[in-house]
C-alpha cells in the first residue's frame, strides 16, 4: 500500500545565528539553550520522544499537537514548502 502525508500547515523557525533568540523564544516547552565543544550555540528540547538538540541550521518545528521539534534542513525542504498568510 502507498499513502501520501495529508497537507497540514505548521510553525517553524530556522535556527541561526542570527536568528537564535527568535528561535529560541519560539519554543513554549523545556528549551535549554546551551554551546557545543565549538562554542556554537545549541538548544536542548524535550520533545515528545525525549530531549534532542536543535543545531545552527536546523529548523524547529511546531507540530499539530502543539509540540516542539528541531529538524533537519535538508528533511525540512524535502517535506515542506511555504506558504501564504
Amino acid at each position: 500500500m502507498k499513502f501520501r502525508k495529508k497537507p497540514v500547515v505548521i510553525e517553524a523557525e530556522h535556527f541561526t545565528n542570527e536568528n537564535k533568540n527568535r528561535a529560541f523564544n519560539f519554543i513554549t516547552c523545556n528549551a535549554y539553550p546551551r554551546f557545543d565543544e565549538h562554542n556554537n550555540p545549541t538548544i536542548k528540547i524535550e520533545t515528545l520522544e525525549g530531549e534532542m538538540t536543535a543545531v545552527l541550521g536546523d529548523w524547529i518545528i511546531k507540530g499539530v499537537k502543539g509540540e516542539f521539534y528541531p529538524c533537519k534542513p535538508d528533511i525540512f525542504e524535502a517535506t515542506y514548502e511555504p506558504v501564504d498568510n
